[in-house]
């Protein structure tokens, strides 16, 4: 089975920094997207950046590009979302997904894109 899981949410306040983590199993290709979403109460699901593994290629919505870096580590299934110079309006659940179409997570209603498979999310909260 393919599980995502996500650690590294917490409470920060606004100017800090977090780093998000999602462990990868059971996936059948080591060569694939993988990436961020965040949901805010209220608010739709949206992307924040993606990354396709075992390459250099990334992609990141307006609003974090600059502040967030998205990465991998392939020796041990993690991909990771570096989150620095935080908002207020960075809070939200953060939830890792896999198997999309990368570029994606950049569009206008990129919370509705179809998406394989999901993490059950890590809270965010900058206050």
């Amino acid at each position: 089975d393919v599980q995502l899981v996500e650690s590294g949410g917490a409470s920060v306040q606004p100017r800090g920094s977090l780093r998000l983590s999602c462990v990868l199993s059971g996936l059948p290709s080591s060569r694939q997207c993988v990436g961020w979403f965040r949901q805010a109460p209220g608010k739709e699901r949206e992307g924040v950046a993606s990354i396709y593994t075992g390459s250099d290629k990334t992609w990141y919505t307006d609003s974090v590009v600059g502040r967030f870096t998205i990465s991998e580590d392939n020796a041990k299934n993690t991909v990771f979302l570096q989150m620095n110079s935080l908002e207020l309006e960075d809070t939200a659940m953060y939830y890792c997904a896999a198997d999309f179409a990368c570029p994606d997570v950049a569009v206008r209603d990129s919370g509705r894109i179809p998406v394989t498979h999901w993490g059950r999310g890590t809270q965010v909260t900058v206050s």
